[in-house]
């Protein structure tokens, strides 16, 4: 069964569940999602009595907003135990500090960052909340000037996102301060069958501009599946073997430092990329549907799916708000400004950017020999795109 939830919900994904007859659980933000008639929506109560009924139930969630009414109506059985073990950063890194021994963490309340011990933490080091989602409060930090111009960032950004996602998505409470991964970074769409077998469906490099965290672009393409695939289906099967997972699936964050060792940033538990996106990218790239995948138990025919692919890249561009100007001065955006720059634009997806801190998603295929136009939009503050108050 799948849980729909704020804050998006994409039309492919909506047509998806009702045409294959998904039951979708009918919470009171299910309704307000704009679902289509005809989708096969079951109450609260038979979601209840599927899980007590299955062993290793078949869970997908379109939002981590779900955590919490799966925390507070599945807590008979051990799934909240099982998200929580990768939604908390901590407890991930403890559990797998067996494989990563050496790998530095620490956790932090919010409330002692001013008071922290920072020649005692080794540099560059990363700090970020202990729960969170999208890049929000994550920092670099490399110096300890850098340190305490990230420390007033943090406390900006707490109160900007206090009220945007529940404690269970969001919760900037506490932190984890970690070493710093250098190397190549990349996002995995995967699921654990009913037998714990890891099952990719998807592989997207991280492209970044200099010094920056933000995850403005997603890229896939035959290459980065082919010289990936192996490797990584069996870095998810070490991960699955410590957290005893099946029929769960998961998107993956995990970078090869310059030693050609792959270590892990996050799981995020029972969903693939956050708001409906790298699903629909997988489709886009190589048309199978990674929801259909995950319910039906399917396994990517790879040879076949990546046929015609040569010299393409696919990508995801998250339009985040990085012009350096408050929602509260930009009057506009610019989409029809924006697509210029790109030769070919699958789809994009206009986003309030009044409620959330971006303005849109942005599907496009780019030939390789025109990798210019992704970098051009990596390295835009977007604010050639916003029109702001005089």
């Amino acid at each position: 069964m799948f849980f729909v939830d704020k804050p998006y919900v994409s039309e492919f994904f909506k047509a998806t569940v009702r045409d294959n007859a998904i039951p979708i659980v009918g919470t009171d933000i299910a309704q307000k999602m704009s679902l289509y008639s005809g989708t096969n929506i079951i109450t609260e109560e038979r979601a209840i009595e599927i899980v007590k009924q299955l062993d290793n139930p078949a869970i997908y969630t379109t939002s981590e907003n779900s955590y919490d009414w799966i925390s507070k109506n599945l807590h008979f059985s051990d799934i909240p135990e099982k998200i929580e073990l990768f939604k908390n950063k901590y407890k991930f890194r403890k559990l797998t500090k067996s494989i990563f021994p050496n790998f530095y963490f620490r956790e932090i309340p919010t409330k002692d960052l001013k008071r922290i011990e920072f020649d005692q933490i080794p540099l560059p080091f990363i700090i970020k909340p202990i729960t969170g989602f999208f890049s929000m409060g994550v920092y670099k930090v490399s110096s300890y000037s850098e340190w305490v111009k990230t420390i007033d960032l943090i406390t900006e950004e707490i109160a900007q996102t206090k009220n945007l996602y529940p404690e269970c998505v969001l919760n900037t409470n506490s932190f984890i301060i970690e070493e710093y991964i250098d190397g190549e970074e990349f996002a995995v769409d995967a699921y654990y069958n009913s037998i714990g077998e890891p099952v990719i469906l998807g592989i997207f490099k991280h492209i970044f501009s200099d010094n920056s965290v933000s995850q403005r672009v997603y890229c896939s393409s035959k290459e980065i599946i082919e010289s990936n695939l192996e490797e990584f289906t069996n870095f998810l099967e070490k991960i699955g073997n410590l957290a005893k997972i099946k029929n769960f699936p998961v998107h993956i964050e995990l970078r090869r430092n310059s030693n050609g060792i792959l270590l892990p940033i996050e799981v995020n538990p029972i969903r693939f990329g956050g708001w409906c996106s790298t699903a629909y990218l997988s489709f886009l790239a190589y048309g199978f549907n990674s929801y259909l995948y995950f319910y039906y138990q399917n396994k990517p025919d790879w040879c076949k799916a990546l046929q015609g692919k040569e010299g393409k890249l696919f990508s995801m561009v998250i339009l985040d708000n990085s012009t350096g100007k408050n929602v509260s001065e930009i009057t506009s955006f610019n989409y029809d400004k924006l697509l210029e720059n790109f030769e070919n634009s699958l789809e994009l997806r206009k986003i309030d950017y009044k409620q959330y801190p971006i303005f849109g998603i942005l599907f496009i295929e780019t030939r390789e020999e025109n990798f210019r136009e992704i970098k051009n939009i990596i390295d835009s503050d977007l604010s050639e795109f916003i029109t702001v108050n005089k």
